[in-house]
């Protein structure tokens, strides 16, 4: 049988990290960095560290095995398309050189052991390149052995550090007890507030505007708080009634609360300590979760594709070439939507940038659902959207641009501004805006609309009226008829839509 080809746009990052060892597998495609393949094994690498930092011949082995099940599927992507690093745990061991040397002859592959500074800068990549980047970002990973914390703007990593602790060592030196108790915690806490104490005062005086967590520490409370169903938004006060839910489990053994997956639960309250300590002595308000952190830094570093700045560019232009939309009407309808929103945005009190950055991405993406059918394209646009990666875009960015997609035409769905609470009316406006775009474009040619003049009702009044000339409307006697049905579609949502003639 003759030997399958290597497929060249096929890329491999394996991360040899202080709890796990993971394999991410992606393919470089239509612009964008597109995972087809993970790989996750709980190592516990840092477990086998003794007070000497000496790794034990049983952790090793453990290693050993995870990696030879990795090999297997590495020998399929080009040599030049893997990268594989170590961390913290592979820092700190006397004998690394023991486990590496076998390790490389399992992998058939270098393993680069990257210093605390450089894995810092490649999370704050990863992130950078998955994530909404607006304004300054601390960024959090909680590892296994190490701590990063990061704070970036853009793609630039201006202040960063490796802390040594992590939710295995963590667990090996304050919960060895196996108790969930006041003292455990506190004395976990303690201890890394003493580590935070040295840089605490050199991050709060450059500040930030959004802090994210990058680690399976934060993922795992969100977890928890979506099964509680609370926001997924981390703050003090919801860590601390974490806490009292773990110590009232008293063991690590019997720790159960709704959401923790069990391959999490053992290191969870470690990992909760020492975030609870970063919230504390960093004064940090609030959290979210990153989209990615070290192995995503690291795929995007091998790809030049990928050192654009412009991520919402790049994620816009990935989803054109995909489903080959018509980047003329994309145009047209942005710049109308452009156009509307500028003569609306005084009354209606709208952050122009922030509605014209959404409504460009809503121009570009309305009609890729029809690559699927044309009957109900919008339906099948949102529901693409709502299960594809959008780098760049913030998840509730992500999550207003589905709803004006899948709400762009025809019936509006009411719920789907539901969720939205305090901003529904704004999302109600910004889904307006593009309604009205895409109807008044629908010829799909240049140069066949007059200039449209809108007048906005003011800041609560849900209402917009529509002047365009009289000799016009009376040789389009289609789109008459069509903003009349829409004014129809409008009065269901609570909206006025008025048509004069000038």
């Amino acid at each position: 049988m003759a030997k399958t080809a290597l497929k060249e746009d096929i890329y491999a990052v394996v991360d040899l990290g202080s709890n796990s060892f993971h394999m991410l597998i992606a393919r470089h495609i239509a612009g964008g960095i597109h995972t087809i393949g993970r790989v996750k094994r709980k190592v516990r690498l840092a477990a086998g560290l003794d007070e000497a930092n000496h790794l034990s011949r049983e952790a090793m082995q453990r290693g050993w095995e995870c990696l030879a099940l990795f090999a297997e599927r590495l020998q399929d992507i080009p040599n030049q398309n893997v990268s594989i690093v170590a961390t913290a745990t592979l820092r700190l061991a006397t004998n690394s050189a023991t486990f590496i040397a076998k390790a490389e002859k399992i992998l058939n592959h270098k393993i680069n052991v990257i210093s605390g500074e450089l894995e810092a800068e490649t999370i704050y990549k990863g992130v950078a390149h998955t994530s909404a980047c607006q304004g300054k970002q601390l960024v959090i990973d909680i590892g296994g052995a190490s701590t990063e914390v990061i704070i970036g703007k853009s793609f630039d990593a201006l202040l960063c550090r490796s802390l040594n602790m992590g939710c295995v060592t963590y667990l090996e030196r304050y919960f060895d007890d196996g108790l969930l108790n006041e003292a455990n915690f506190n004395t976990a806490i303690n201890a890394a507030k003493s580590v935070l104490a040295p840089i605490r005062a050199q991050y709060i005086d450059l500040g930030w505007e959004w802090a994210v967590g990058a680690s399976g520490t934060v993922q795992a409370i969100q977890e928890i708080f979506a099964a509680m169903g609370e926001s997924e938004q981390l703050n003090l006060q919801k860590l601390q009634e974490i806490k009292h839910q773990a110590i009232a489990c008293k063991t690590i053994q019997a720790l159960s609360l709704p959401g923790l997956v069990e391959e999490r639960r053992l290191v969870f309250v470690s990992g909760l300590a020492i975030l609870i300590a970063i919230f504390e002595s960093l004064q940090v308000e609030s959290m979210g979760l990153a989209g990615g952190a070290l192995r995503e830094g690291v795929l995007y570093s091998m790809i030049p594709d990928f050192q654009s700045v412009d991520i919402c560019k790049r994620t816009l232009d990935g989803f054109i070439q995909r489903y080959h939309v018509d980047t003329d009407q994309a145009k047209r309808v942005y710049e109308l939507a452009e156009d509307i929103a500028q003569q609306v945005a005084q009354p209606w009190q709208l952050c122009l940038a922030k509605t014209e950055h959404l409504l460009r991405a809503v121009a570009s993406l309305h009609e890729i659902g029809l690559l699927i059918d044309y009957k109900q394209y919008n339906k099948h646009s949102s529901y693409i959207l709502t299960n594809t990666a959008m780098p760049g875009y913030s998840r509730a960015e992500k999550e207003i641009i589905v709803a004006l997609v899948r709400n762009h035409r025809e019936d509006i769905l009411d719920k789907s501004f539901e969720s939205f609470t305090s901003n529904k009316l704004i999302v109600q406006k910004y889904c307006v805006i593009a309604r009205l775009s895409v109807l008044l474009s629908m010829r799909r040619k240049d140069d066949v609309l007059p200039a449209i003049k809108v007048i906005a009702g003011e800041q609560n009044i849900q209402m917009i009226t529509i002047l365009l000339p009289d000799s016009w409307l009376t040789s389009h006697p289609l789109m008459l008829s069509e903003l009349k049905q829409e004014a129809i579609y409008l009065s269901k949502l609570g909206w006025t839509l008025k048509v004069e003639r000038i």
